[in-house]
């Protein structure tokens, strides 16, 4: 759920562990959780030492709607016709003449036709056992930030709004007041 990089770097796999720590506060949605963890990075908080636990794991299937021979149908043709759009450009690259742009087009409506013949017997096959098209998420009924034990005060703080104090220079001793001389 965070922002992974398409290139990753090779790193050490981390064992599947808890992590250690404190809870600094507890959310209800992964978005508030990771507004908060943008809170302290923005304040140069080492969110190195931070996690994001989702807890009370749910798994949730919603219904997107009811299958029938006609979505089926146009499911499968539209993935056959992909598949066919890319056998026919596969062939119009390597073919030797130029003039198999229209291979492309059949290519794409032989691959619309099995797609079709293929999605509507899956489903008569299995017809009984799934009438209905839906999509499943696995969501947590909240999320802690874990934190250092030894950074837990500096990032409620942070958190809280309050500002670090800057370092200072160590204070001047006090000058004791000149004693008049008689």
């Amino acid at each position: 759920m965070s922002n992974q990089s398409l290139f990753p770097r090779r790193r050490p796999v981390l064992p599947p562990v808890l992590p250690r720590g404190e809870v600094l506060a507890t959310y209800n949605t992964y978005a508030d959780a990771q507004s908060a963890v943008d809170t302290l990075a923005k304040a140069d908080f080492p969110v190195k030492q931070l996690a994001i636990v989702g807890n009370d794991l749910k798994s949730v299937e919603r219904v997107t709607g009811k299958l029938t021979y006609g979505r089926v149908a146009l499911a499968g043709a539209a993935s056959g016709a992909w598949l066919g759009i890319f056998f026919g450009i596969l062939f119009f690259l390597f073919s030797p003449t130029g003039s198999s742009l229209p291979f492309v087009f059949a290519a794409l409506i032989m691959g619309a036709g099995f797609g079709m013949l293929l999605g509507i017997a899956s489903y008569a096959i299995n017809r009984r056992r799934r009438d209905f098209t839906s999509t499943m998420q696995v969501i947590a009924t909240n999320y802690q930030i874990i934190v250092d034990v030894e950074l837990v005060n500096r990032a409620r703080n942070l958190l809280s709004g309050f500002r670090e104090a800057e370092p200072t220079a160590p204070a001047a001793p006090p000058v004791d007041p000149p004693i008049p001389s008689e």
